[in-house]
């Protein structure tokens, strides 16, 4: 039973997750003075660190030295290499404990408490601990709780993994089927065929990638398929079964195969259940996520919400910077909105794809616009039979106005992105990229030395 609210242990501020969102406003909150407790029931860090963007990106690079590999033979070397799977996840575990660590300390370095056990709302203002019993008084709650992998429901879903259970295998399986066609499956089936597992993706869609410009799409397809990866296009999966070693999977067309193993990457959930947000009069938005306005306030004034939990942008960068917002804005008297209407993302397979403003197809709805694309082979390999080109495009309103949108699929693509952010972030226009010296030899310079557009879209028609 719950405690006199007279027992109640009182903090001006309560944050509910110890991922990246809730670690930062927690930890700007008590920097600004608050008296605030962080409650985390499973690692610190979140999805991110623990089992997302940064161990991902070790299983990347890992892979990407067979590529490496590939091309050494034109620049002179001889490679006779070998790889150790339980190498890689031992010293994959031993930074992401070191990066734990440091956000435990980012937390408690200014006073914040971080209380290891599950909390539940039992009012606009209270907080019942699960593990310990202890009650908690708080004038402001903030729910960074994050997301989960999402299951389908489907005969033999025990069978399959999701990324959380990827990190962690024991073995690497002889042969694996990514059900999905977002980040994590192509992410991780790029994982798993450069470190020489056999490699396919089944996807509902037509193409992977949904959402993102069509040249990235289909260029990323081609990327995979050109690696080994089998992609199923148009198709789910119906049901697993257990046979021997072997997972067998029943496909929507009917058809029967077996596999090592088999990994859902169908999306992600928001994590709202067992929170108590009911009892808080908490509203949620069609999709099961929480609704929030501008300053991350949801409908009950005292509560807030920041990150994935709120399904505004699932991604880290997005998450802090919501969470330092709210920071200001409650305990540091400088109310600050989030814009969310220019944000780059970049997808770590190979090939590398990143992304940011408007599609071609979402640009062409708003007027006249100049297209400029340019592909060529990366550097890198014209002195190796490897054949695959990189390409980048720009997007500008006519006459070489505004850039609406870049999108570059190949080596350094994020990279890149993340300096276009800059420029375009300030309203930049084409003659503010053409003003930039080029670089040379680079991939970049492309982007600041087209000449004419490679096509235009005049009253919506191509020409």
């Amino acid at each position: 039973m719950r405690r006199e609210t007279s027992l109640a242990e009182v903090f001006d501020l309560v944050v509910i997750g110890a991922g990246s969102g809730g670690v930062r406003a927690g930890r700007l909150a008590a920097t600004y003075g608050a008296r605030v407790a962080v409650v985390e029931e499973y690692r610190v860090g979140g999805t991110c660190v623990i089992r997302g963007c940064v161990p991902k990106k070790f299983f990347v690079y890992a892979s990407r030295f067979t590529d490496m590999f590939e091309v050494a033979g034109g620049f002179g070397w001889t490679v006779n290499a070998s790889f150790d799977w339980p190498t890689l996840v031992a010293n994959k575990d031993k930074e992401i404990a070191r990066l734990e660590a440091a956000y435990v300390a980012a937390l408690e370095t200014p006073g914040a408490e971080l209380i290891r056990d599950r909390a539940i709302l039992t009012g606009p203002s209270s907080i019942q601990l699960v593990k310990s019993g202890r009650v908690l008084e708080a004038g402001t709650i903030l729910i960074a709780t994050g997301g989960h992998p999402h299951i389908p429901d489907i005969p033999g879903n025990e069978l399959g993994i999701t990324s959380n259970e990827a990190f962690h295998l024991a073995t690497l399986p002889r042969s694996i089927l990514i059900e999905g066609g977002g980040y994590v499956a192509v992410e991780f089936a790029t994982i798993f065929a450069g470190l020489g597992v056999d490699t396919t993706i089944v996807y509902r869609g037509d193409c992977v990638l949904r959402g993102f410009d069509e040249d990235l799409r289909q260029g990323l397809s081609a990327g995979l398929q050109a690696r080994g990866i089998r992609l199923i296009y148009e198709t789910n999966v119906r049901a697993l079964r257990k046979s021997g070693d072997n997972i067998v999977v029943s496909f929507s067309d009917e058809v029967e195969a077996p596999f090592g193993a088999v990994m859902f990457a169908t999306g992600r959930r928001a994590n709202v259940s067992g929170y108590g947000l009911e009892a808080a009069g908490i509203e949620m938005t069609p999709g099961r996520h929480i609704a929030v306005d501008e300053y991350s306030r949801t409908s009950n004034p005292s509560i807030y919400a920041v990150g994935d939990v709120t399904g505004r942008s699932q991604l880290t960068p997005v998450a802090i910077r919501e969470g330092a917002a709210f920071a200001e804005t409650v305990f540091n008297n400088n109310p600050t909105a989030v814009d969310h209407s220019l944000i780059g993302t970049a997808v770590f397979a190979e090939p590398e794809v990143a992304t940011i403003g408007l599609t071609e197809a979402e640009a062409a709805t708003h007027g006249d616009i100049d297209v400029y694309l340019v592909r060529f082979r990366p550097m890198i390999n014209t002195l190796s039979t490897r054949t695959e080109r990189m390409m980048l495009k720009l997007i500008t309103l006519a006459g070489g106005g505004r850039v609406l949108g870049c999108h570059i699929l190949g080596p350094g693509a994020a990279e890149m992105i993340q300096l276009v952010a800059i420029p375009m972030g300030m309203g930049a226009a084409k003659a503010d990229f053409d003003r930039a010296m080029a670089m040379h030899p680079t991939a970049g310079e492309e982007l600041v030395t087209f000449r004419a557009p490679a096509y235009r879209y005049r009253g919506g028609v191509r020409s």
